[in-house]
C-alpha cells in the first residue's frame, strides 16, 4: 500500500509517494535505506507539482532525490490510513491476548485463561491498547481486567548484580520490573526484578547484551 510522506522545510512542503510499510519500518530504523515511488519530490503530489532542483538545493542543500527521501520520512510526517490503523490495533491486541494466555493464571484455580475469556475481558474493560511493547502496558491492563477476571501474571524473581561500569545502560532494561534496589560500595548496582515468565529468557539477552554478559542474576525461589 502506498501513502504520501511529507516535510515542511525552509518555508516550503514537499512530498513523496512510499510503500507504508516500509516507510514506517524505516522510520523505527528496522530498514537502512528507502526509495520513493517515481524518485521525485513534489511540492504537491495530487497537482503533480514537481519540486524544482533550485527549490530542493535550497532547502535542503542538497539534491540527491535519495537522501532527500530519506529525511522527509525520518524527520516529517508519514500518512497513516484508518484501515493502516485499525490494522496495528486488531495486532496488537492479538499480541496481549496471546501473551496473558501463555503468562497468566487464575489464581483460584492456577489454571491458564483461555483466548476467549481473555478476549472477553479486554472488551468488557474497554481497555486502551496502546502501540507500545506488551511488557510496558502488561501492569495496567492486567488491573483492568481484574476486575472482571481473577487473574494474576506467573513470574520469575531474579536478584541481578550490575557492575559500575554498566549501570547507566542496564534501567532501560530493568526499569519496569524491579522491586528493589541497592547501590553498593564498589559502585555496583544490586537489584531484585519480578518478569513475566513467558519473557525471562528474552530479558536474558537484552540484560546480558547491554552488560555485555558481566550482570550476576540468581532466580529467587518462592520460599526465599
Amino acid at each position: 500500500m502506498n501513502t504520501t510522506a511529507r516535510i515542511k522545510q525552509a518555508g516550503k512542503n514537499f512530498e513523496i509517494m512510499v510503500d507504508l510499510d516500509e516507510a514506517l519500518k524505516f522510520k523505527k530504523g528496522e530498514i537502512s535505506s528507502i526509495e520513493a515511488e517515481g524518485d521525485r519530490i513534489f511540492h504537491d503530489l495530487k497537482k503533480g507539482d514537481v519540486a524544482s532542483n533550485s527549490d530542493l538545493e535550497e532547502s535542503f542543500k542538497t539534491t540527491d532525490v535519495k537522501t532527500i527521501v530519506e529525511k522527509i520520512i525520518k524527520d516529517g510526517e508519514v500518512l497513516v490510513s484508518q484501515e493502516h490503523r485499525d490494522e496495528e490495533k486488531e495486532k496488537k491486541f492479538n499480541q496481549i491476548v496471546d501473551f496473558l494466555v501463555s503468562n497468566a493464571i487464575d489464581p483460584q484455580t492456577g489454571n491458564p485463561h483461555t483466548a476467549d475469556r481473555i478476549k472477553s475481558a479486554l472488551e468488557q474493560a474497554h481497555v486502551n491498547i496502546k502501540n507500545q511493547a506488551v511488557e510496558n502496558q502488561i501492569k495496567n491492563i492486567i488491573s483492568e481486567i481484574s476486575e472482571f477476571i481473577p487473574i494474576k501474571i506467573e513470574t520469575k524473581k531474579v536478584k541481578i548484580t550490575v557492575p559500575a561500569i554498566h549501570t547507566g545502560k542496564v534501567y532501560g532494561v530493568i526499569n519496569q520490573y524491579k522491586e528493589e534496589e541497592k547501590w553498593l560500595d564498589d559502585g555496583s548496582l544490586e537489584v531484585v526484578v519480578d518478569v513475566p515468565a513467558g519473557i525471562i529468557i528474552d530479558f536474558y539477552d537484552k540484560l546480558n547484551s547491554v552488560t555485555h554478559g558481566s550482570a550476576l542474576s540468581e532466580e529467587i525461589k518462592a520460599d526465599e
